[in-house]
């Protein structure tokens, strides 16, 4: 009898252990998300400003990483390693886009091809998971010609938000959106948003002008502009945003 509820509390107390196990969002993607050691400051990741939106209940796990492409992430088994931890009704981020691109670097650029199959794997094998995943297109580079802002994505959003309609995969499109945002500002007040530091900084003594790393102003901007994505697009993660 004593063995038997002894047993039962066990078992309440796995349930209890259960239900209070915090759900986790994680980010998966490059630089422009990534967390940053503080000697590249006061340069930001999107991603880092990303938990301040959200309740106690839920803990973002940022595994974005600089100079990480579908490929390398892939063949680096960092996306393993999220599988690995993933349970269900957890949510993935995936913003690429960046550095797959750089098809002049093999082992870090895609054919479009091969970055929407990549993307499609991150899908399936999230939602195999019973997880959910939600596609980003990649923000928008501090780019102006002639005061008009430039694309230099080529045609890596379109295959996001083409591959989000054909497997009903939520899409957040940070290219349009951070499009407006820096269009709306301008060229010269769009400064403040990107890593831009003059001479003698003590992590940039020559000076920094970077027109793709966000400065802590533009990750808070960036992070509320997924923000704005997720409730948009009405997902349940909804109920835990403050």
């Amino acid at each position: 009898m004593l063995q038997q509820l002894i047993t039962g509390f066990a078992i309440v107390l796995f349930c209890l252990n259960l239900n209070n196990e915090k759900l986790t969002v994680y980010i998966i993607g490059d630089s422009t998300a990534a967390n940053k050691q503080p000697k590249a400051f006061p340069e930001t990741g999107w991603g880092m400003e990303l938990a301040a939106f959200f309740n106690q209940d839920v803990s973002v796990d940022n595994r974005a990483m600089n100079g990480r492409s579908t490929k390398s992430f892939l063949n680096e088994k960092r996306w393993e390693s999220v599988l690995s931890t993933l349970k269900p009704g957890d949510y993935v981020l995936i913003e690429f886009g960046h550095n797959d691109e750089k098809v002049d670097r093999p082992e870090i650029g895609t054919s479009l091809v091969e970055f929407k199959n990549n993307l499609a794997k991150f899908v399936v094998e999230t939602r195999a998971k019973n997880a959910y995943p939600i596609l980003l297109t990649p923000i928008m580079r501090r780019s102006f010609t002639n005061g008009k802002l430039q694309d230099t994505h080529l045609g890596y959003p379109d295959v996001v938000r083409k591959l989000a309609d054909s497997l009903h995969v939520p899409l957040i499109d940070m290219h349009q959106k951070t499009q407006r945002l820096l269009a709306d500002l301008g060229e010269q007040p769009s400064i403040q948003l990107f890593n831009h530091v003059d001479p003698g900084h003590v992590n940039y003594p020559e000076g920094k002008k970077d027109n793709t790393h966000l400065s802590p102003q533009g990750a808070k901007a960036v992070a509320a502009l997924v923000v704005e994505g997720i409730r948009e697009n009405r997902l349940g993660l909804m109920k835990y945003l403050k």
